[in-house]
Parts: structure tokens; sequence; C-alpha cells
């Protein structure tokens, strides 16, 4: 049997699961965007302060993980409803990322900023390709096979994709056009790589198939968020005129 074979030979209830969770996990809700802002805060501080351990513990918390393979999931669909979501989700993390890592050295890089570190995210190779073909690839047969765990495959995604998220925003906050080019093709060549891997990987499994239920539990998704947001917006207007009346009563 060959590795295609392997591939093909996953059970569609596991398909189903895997393409639900995809949706559900890749709602731009509130949690999605805090936890991408603090990943790329703390990628940029391992990259002011050249610690490889921090730029790596940033990767833990990093969610980048699903909507970019639901991106893959939904072009494999041709489904352009899907498409625009996760794109959105995607451009909108990115444009989070980089104003907290702009805002971040702006109130915390020293005279010199640009540490190996930040240099290593500017200078693409065949490698970073091939890392993030590998790394694309890993995650997406891991997403589908329940007995295995997608969390160390998503951690190398993450790898490929804060790092050079968080350096765009040093490079702009310092004005240093090359690191901010370099780590901007950087960027865009890991996105490439991991969402070619994982669309072969999807079409292999035909996941094409699954596109009605995608399309119904992106849809609950964004409602239970949009229902999520409406409840948290009342809860504060009910705090806040419970506040203004103790002020007003203490007034009295």
């Amino acid at each position: 049997m060959s590795i295609f074979d392997h591939i093909r030979a996953v059970p569609e209830k596991d398909k189903s699961a895997a393409v639900k969770t995809l949706f559900e996990q890749s709602t731009p809700d509130f949690d999605f965007f805090l936890l991408v802002i603090l990943s790329v805060l703390m990628a940029t501080f391992g990259l002011l302060e050249n610690s490889t351990a921090v730029v790596i513990g940033s990767m833990l918390i990093a969610p980048v993980l699903f909507p970019l393979l639901s991106l893959s999931l939904s072009v494999v669909m041709s489904d352009y409803s899907l498409i625009g979501r996760s794109a959105t989700t995607l451009l909108k993390a990115g444009i989070l990322g980089v104003a907290s890592a702009f805002l971040a050295t702006l109130f915390f890089g020293g005279a010199d900023v640009v540490t190996a570190e930040i240099l290593q995210r500017t200078e693409p190779t065949l490698l970073t390709i091939s890392i993030a073909i590998v790394a694309g690839f890993a995650v997406a047969y891991t997403l589908v096979k329940p007995e295995l765990s997608a969390t160390l495959p998503g951690i190398a995604v993450a790898v490929a994709l804060i790092p050079p998220l968080a350096t765009i925003g040093v490079g702009l906050a310092i004005f240093n056009w090359s690191i901010v080019s370099g780590a901007t093709i950087f960027l865009l060549i890991n996105v490439v790589g991991i969402i070619f891997a994982s669309m072969l990987v999807f079409s292999l499994m035909d996941l094409y198939q699954k596109r009605t239920i995608a399309a119904k539990t992106a849809d609950s998704a964004d409602k239970a968020a949009e229902k999520e947001a409406e409840e948290v917006q009342k809860k504060a207007d009910q705090a806040e005129k419970e506040s203004e009346k103790n002020n007003g009563n203490k007034e009295v």
C-alpha cells in the first residue's frame, strides 16, 4: 500500500469531524484575536531579546493553524464564501499581529534592536519553503487522524508564521524597509508552502465532498460568536448603568 493509499483510507466520520473542528476553531471571535496578539507580543519580545526560547514559547499560544487550514480546505472546495471568511480572518490577524509588534518595539526596543533572531526571519532560502511544505503536509494529515495529535505540527506552522509577522512589525517600528520586505517575503513563502501542502492532502482525502458540512459549521460558529459578543456587550452596558447609578447615589 502506497503513501497515497494511506492518506485516502480515512473513514468518512473522521473526515466530517475534522471539517467541523477546522471551521469551528477558525471562527474569528475575541479569544482568537486575543491569542494572536499575545503570541505575536511574546515573539516580538523574544526577537528583541534575541532569545530563541521565548520565540519558541510564543508558538504554544498561537491560534493561526485553523484559519490557515480552513483557507486551504475552502480553496479545495471552491467555496468563495468560505474562502472569503478564512482570508478575512487571516488578514485581520495579520494586521493585529503587525500592529502589536510595532507598538511593542516602540515601547521596549533599544538602540540596537536588529538581533540575529530578527535577521533569520528576513532571509528566506530553499529550506524555508521546504519546512513550510512539510509542516503543512503534517498538520493537514494529523488533523484528520483522531489517533494522532495535531499539536506539534500546529506549532511548526506557528513557527513558520508568527516570528516573521512579528519581524515585519519590528521593521516598521525602526523604519528598516530591508527587514520589512525580507520578513514579508519570508511570511508569504511560508503561507504558500503550507497552503499548497495542505491542499494536496485535503484533495487526496476527497474533503471537497464535505462542502455542505463546512458551510453549516461555519455559519453556526459565526452566529454563536455574534450571540456571545451581544451578550458581552449587554453585560458591559448593564455594568456601566449600575456604576453610574451608584455614583449618582454617592453624590446625593
